[in-house]
């Protein structure tokens, strides 16, 4: 299969790969981040051909296997040509993937708007009316809240995640599904209400991705898009840019 770009999204847990063209995104693959070697990268994208690369990833270590594998990998910073502007103290800070968030919802939803990112940790990032990247919130990830209940605790089990029938608990199982289900909701509720009382009056573009987006937002009475895909949107529309990544690393290689 041929296309223009191949993606990449690393995660703490997942590596996300995409074969995009310019208007949309063709296949899907996937790779666990800490097994990444250069063989394995050169094994996932078999069959793929494309004219050029992008990345972002929340493990630096990582990206090396990449490089190696991909000659004149393109990784997105805050320095990249990204369609968008930053307005933030410190903007070398801000992890690559929330960036790629936010150009995606800057040119697929509209601004002003906020992405919610359920991953390791569920981030909130804010994209301001005039599209500046301007801030957000960090908060654990539902399942590092629920492992590090069973980890630390003698008596609790690991459970799988999903909605509870009650309330009120009727067994272990049941009180843990409640807690993380109304609990993180009632969090993600609440980090909204926040953010909304410090964000001009008005329309308010809200997206959320990640794996556990599409249940905790069911869920939730809130006006939530949910775009599996949208860290990998924001790559390509970052590598679809006519303005070349400025970012002080390698060309685009083809």
């Amino acid at each position: 299969m041929t296309a223009d770009f191949l993606l990449i999204d690393v995660g703490n847990g997942r590596t996300k790969l995409g074969l995009a063209t310019r208007e949309a995104i063709l296949d899907r693959r996937e790779l666990p981040t800490r097994e990444a070697t250069p063989d394995l990268v050169r094994q996932t994208v078999a069959g793929w051909t494309f004219q050029s690369a992008f990345i972002c990833s929340v493990v630096p270590a990582a990206v090396q296997a990449f490089r190696d594998a991909l000659p004149n990998l393109t990784v997105l910073n805050h320095q990249t040509s990204m369609g968008i502007g930053i307005r933030y103290p410190k903007p070398e800070s801000i992890g690559a993937d929330r960036l790629a968030n936010a150009v995606a919802l800057a040119h697929l939803h509209g601004a002003p708007g906020i992405v919610i990112d359920f991953g390791t940790a569920v981030t909130f990032d804010i994209l301001s009316a005039d599209r500046h990247y301007i801030g957000g919130v960090i908060a654990p990830g539902l399942r590092l809240m629920t492992d590090y209940l069973h980890e630390r605790t003698a008596l609790l089990p690991q459970v799988e995640l999903m909605e509870p029938e009650t309330a009120i608990g009727q067994s272990t199982v049941g009180a843990i599904q409640a807690g993380a289900a109304i609990g993180y909701r009632g969090m993600i509720k609440g980090i909204l209400e926040a953010l909304k009382k410090e964000l001009p009056p008005g329309p308010l573009h809200i997206v959320a991705t990640g794996g556990d987006a599409g249940w905790i937002i069911a869920g939730m009475d809130e006006e939530i898009s949910v775009d599996a895909d949208l860290t990998l949107h924001g790559l390509r529309l970052v590598a679809s840019l006519p303005i070349p990544p400025s970012d002080g690393l390698e060309p685009p290689f083809g």
